[in-house]
């Protein structure tokens, strides 16, 4: 492993749920040079801001987790957003360090990048190899192509660019609007709302049977850094010049419907779950095969009924932020 707690270590979207995730586990480890910019005194998707800012600070590695996500909702009403937002952002940081000579790069990209059938669980090669879902197609198209603009530099280049692929993220520092979150946060809001209010009944979008993959943000961090201390040959043999990203997750997946039933035994909401089976449910199924990160050295630690919790407590309170919205 090599661990450079004095290098410059820039994380992009730092004040996101990912990235103030990855802040604190660098922290955790003894890195003391944690660069950071807010959207206020950067913004991502201006290609001479970013040149500038890769001009006036050192970097020596970056975690790129920054970029514009929502739930199926917001990437149904918003596809040119997010296609156009998250192509921009991940061009414009992948070719300024390359431009600035950083040596070591992360991308965060998503599970969403898989064929909507792809064969579960999903291994690394399947990428590109059939139809995506529909409903979140053009923010799997920028991911897709942040995943291809690392790996050319890499050929190209010789850069240490590197990606990871994580499932269904959750925790801390979550977004938890009412109708433009990811599907924990999501649920998370609407029961402990309808426990607050005294309502009977919780109205679930789709039929409850997808099954999903949930990765608490910690252990994405933990799986972040450990992929970037990585020594270039461990992690370049696990990969090839061709596919060099590695899918991050904890190897098991619920439904839907079960995933509801355990936040409302989280937030205590002991009313009626009715499931809308006129709204769309997405991909019947997402589950990664995590066994190239696991012959890597890393496993994930936090289980489901935990990372909850955890969520949970963060949202009761943080839950001002998000009144009105």
């Amino acid at each position: 492993m090599a661990r450079e707690p004095g290098a410059a270590v820039y994380v992009a979207g730092h004040n996101g749920m990912v990235g103030s995730a990855i802040v604190r586990r660098l922290m955790s480890l003894g890195y003391v040079n944690i660069v950071t910019a807010l959207h206020s005194e950067l913004d991502l998707v201006d290609q001479r801001a970013v040149q500038a800012f890769f001009d006036r600070n050192r970097i020596d590695q970056v975690y790129l987790a920054a970029a514009k996500v929502g739930g199926i909702i917001a990437n149904n009403s918003s596809p040119a957003d997010f296609i156009y937002d998250n192509l921009l952002i991940e061009a414009n940081i992948i070719k300024s360090s390359h431009d600035f000579g950083v040596p070591k790069l992360l991308f965060l990209g998503s599970s969403c990048i898989y064929p909507r059938l792809a064969d579960q669980p999903i291994r690394e090669e399947a990428l590109m190899a059939g139809e995506l879902e529909p409903t979140n197609e053009p923010y799997a198209v920028a991911k897709i192509a942040g995943i291809k603009l690392c790996e050319s530099f890499n050929r190209q280049y010789g850069r240490d660019y590197r990606s990871v692929m994580p499932s269904n993220l959750y925790g801390p520092g979550d977004n938890y609007h009412a109708s433009f979150s990811h599907v924990i946060p999501g649920l998370l809001r609407r029961f402990h709302d309808a426990r607050e209010h005294g309502e009977a009944e919780v109205v679930i979008w789709g039929s409850g049977s997808p099954r999903r993959e949930f990765l608490h943000v910690d252990d994405m961090a933990a799986a972040s850094v450990h992929i970037m201390e990585l020594d270039r040959e461990a992690y370049q043999t696990s990969t090839t010049p061709m596919l060099s990203h590695v899918n991050v997750g904890t190897g098991s997946d619920c439904s839907i419907k079960d995933l509801a039933m355990a936040i409302a035994k989280v937030t205590g909401f002991t009313g009626k779950l009715t499931f809308d089976t006129s709204k769309p449910d997405g991909t019947p199924r997402k589950l990664l095969d995590v066994s190239r990160i696991r012959a890597l050295g890393w496993e994930s630690t936090i289980d489901l009924e935990d990372g909850l919790d955890d969520a949970y407590t963060w949202f009761v309170s943080h839950q001002a932020d998000f009144r009105g919205r």
